[in-house]
């Protein structure tokens, strides 16, 4: 059976050691009752209640799936009661508003209690995460009197809440959308259309859902300039809070899917159901898009957990089965054979997780410190460099952070070997629940393309520039016993530079060449974000005796050494261009 427990000690060593987050908590009045004795208690606590409540549901939620009863969606087993205990114990208003109930602290800290819940249970995890995003968009777009009724019940657990963009002809392009919202003279719209892929769009856990869809409006302006976003409650909200009727929105079905069973995806159709406009007019992806950011750092997340869980499951294995003896003999003599783990290229395959894992870690934190600035930093400059930051890196922590995490779960299936393929020793399914992770909220070679074309391009690299500044910097203070870091961490700025010069130039006189090399430049730009993170530990770590500390440091050296050289062969494919890949004819394909 598989087993998880949370690296608290490598979560305080980026949160305190790397960021010193304590210093910055205290030095801003948005956090001052936030201190490290309080964020230990919480990182405790989240571990102590994920174990023991949510990840024992996540092989039995696998199992049995969410089924219809009748027009109704019931979640596996054990899901009701384990999201009453993490309602009630406040998990999901822990970084919320406090005007609205919430508990105000920061992403920073947020991010880590995600993790665990990611890798106990990314099914579960993802009931609460749709809620937290939906009423954060609301808290920023919403009229006040329609925040005060729906958002404490949202943060209490009583309530939750969904995203709807994607129809059946339109997914990635919502600019033809056919959803409608026609105005009924009460300030409230009538809203028709069907929406698919929703995830938690109805389902046993809690007392009402609350919808953000997208619509247009009569007149609207064609495209994604025409759309809309409202708020369309499963049961209708009476002033005092109190629920009323039902709303004529239902449930056509549920997907049966490759993975994350446990998570009821639907099929949501809105026959004239009354909803209220949130923000203002043809200016729905604005606010939705507040969400959509959100969560795609809370998918990010999920590719994190998973491989976390995967790696700790494989290296454990790697350490009982025996298998074969060590090149240079046999390693233990009294037994029929060694461990896996005298054969290199298991530890080839172990290493490359875990230094993707603590990379991402670190980078999640450095991405989570830009939202905390984004939102409360006292110096406008600040707020606005941190924005500008987050909306360069959003892609990267989504695509990246996903791709990679699920070729590490690939990599711990393997080690398994055959047992691996096998669904009781649960490799197979974190391979198949975190393949999701790529595709939903905006597929990876879409971030790649809005990395690219958006981000890059459109800017001409401006913000690529300023990041590069800051990585420059760091390879300047680098102590000299780190210089495998300083000469790494120069290699990628000076590669990320040369891609991104290519994109703009070559960009000018091709249409296409931006997108023939979006994901092979988003993989160089986030080799270049660990190379910067492990930059960072390291020199968290120099001069420290700690076996935790060494450790650090020689994987480290095994990233820069063993995996940071991709960014060449990336940059090779970047050059070829795009006029390879358009000379084939489509009757090719």
């Amino acid at each position: 059976m598989p087993v998880y427990k949370a690296p608290l000690r490598d979560m305080r060593f980026v949160a305190f050691e790397v960021f010193q987050a304590d210093r910055r908590w205290a030095a801003n009045p948005a956090f001052a009752e936030v201190d490290r004795e309080i964020v230990d208690a919480i990182l405790e606590e989240s571990a102590r209640f994920n174990a023991q409540v949510i990840f024992p549901l996540n092989r039995s939620g696998d199992e049995e799936g969410c089924k219809m009863v009748g027009d109704e969606v019931v979640t596996p087993s054990g899901f009701k009661e384990a999201f009453r205990q993490y309602a009630q114990g406040g998990w999901i208003g822990l970084g919320a508003d406090k005007a609205y109930g919430g508990q105000g602290f920061p992403k920073m800290v947020t991010v880590m209690t995600d993790e665990i819940l990611y890798a106990c249970n990314p099914s579960f995890a993802l009931y609460p995460q749709l809620g937290i995003g939906a009423a954060l968009a609301m808290s920023q777009h919403a009229d006040p009197v329609i925040n005060q009724l729906y958002l404490p019940k949202i943060y209490e657990g009583i309530w939750s809440g969904t995203m709807c963009l994607t129809e059946p002809h339109a997914g990635t392009d919502l600019g033809i959308i056919r959803t409608r919202a026609e105005p009924l003279g009460d300030e409230s719209y009538a809203i028709s259309g069907t929406k698919i892929f929703i995830t938690g769009g109805e389902h046993d856990l809690v007392e009402n859902i609350v919808h953000l869809v997208l619509a247009k409006l009569p007149g609207a302006p064609a495209g994604s300039k025409g759309i809309s976003l409202f708020l369309v409650p499963k049961y209708l909200v009476n002033p005092d809070g109190s629920l009323g009727a039902r709303n004529a929105v239902s449930v056509g079905s549920i997907e049966h899917k490759m993975g994350i069973k446990g998570s009821a995806t639907c099929v949501m159709n809105f026959d004239a159901a009354k909803g209220w406009l949130v923000g203002k007019p043809n200016e729905g992806l604005a606010a939705m898009f507040v969400m959509m950011n959100y969560e795609r750092l809370s998918m990010g997340i999920q590719g994190l957990g998973a491989s976390e869980s995967a790696y700790q499951n494989a290296a454990a294995y790697a350490h009982d089965r025996l298998q074969g003896r060590s090149a240079r003999g046999a390693a233990c003599p009294d037994k029929v054979a060694d461990p896996l783990l005298v054969h290199p290229d298991i530890r080839r395959m172990l290493l490359t997780i875990r230094a993707h894992n603590e990379a991402a870690r670190c980078f999640a934190m450095y991405v989570s410190e830009a939202l905390d600035n984004s939102r409360y930093a006292t110096d406008a400059q600040v707020r606005n460099q941190a924005k500008d930051r987050v909306a360069l890196l959003t892609p990267i922590a989504k695509a990246f952070l996903t791709d990679r995490g699920f070729d590490a779960c690939v990599l711990a299936q393997q080690v398994f070997g055959g047992h691996g393929y096998i669904r009781e020793w649960g490799m197979e399914q974190w391979v198949r629940d975190t393949r999701i992770a790529q595709i939903y909220e905006g597929t990876n070679g879409v971030q790649a393309m809005d990395l690219a074309g958006r981000k890059v391009v459109r800017g001409q690299g401006a913000s690529v520039m300023n990041y590069l500044e800051e990585i420059r910097r760091v390879a300047d203070e680098l102590p000299p016993e780190l210089q495998f870091c300083t000469e790494g961490l120069r290699e990628a700025a000076n590669t990320l530079e040369t891609a991104t010069q290519l994109l703009i130039d070559n960009s000018r006189g091709d249409a296409e060449f931006a997108n023939s090399a979006a994901v092979d430049y988003l993989h160089l730009f986030g080799l270049t974000c660990y190379a910067h993170m492990w930059s960072l530990m390291a020199r968290a770590s120099v001069g420290r005796s700690e076996e935790f500390y060494r450790n650090k440091l020689q994987l480290g050296a095994f990233f820069m050494q063993r995996m940071l050289p991709e960014i060449h062969g990336r940059l090779a494919a970047i050059r070829s261009g795009a006029a390879l890949l358009m000379s084939f004819a489509a009757d090719y394909f």
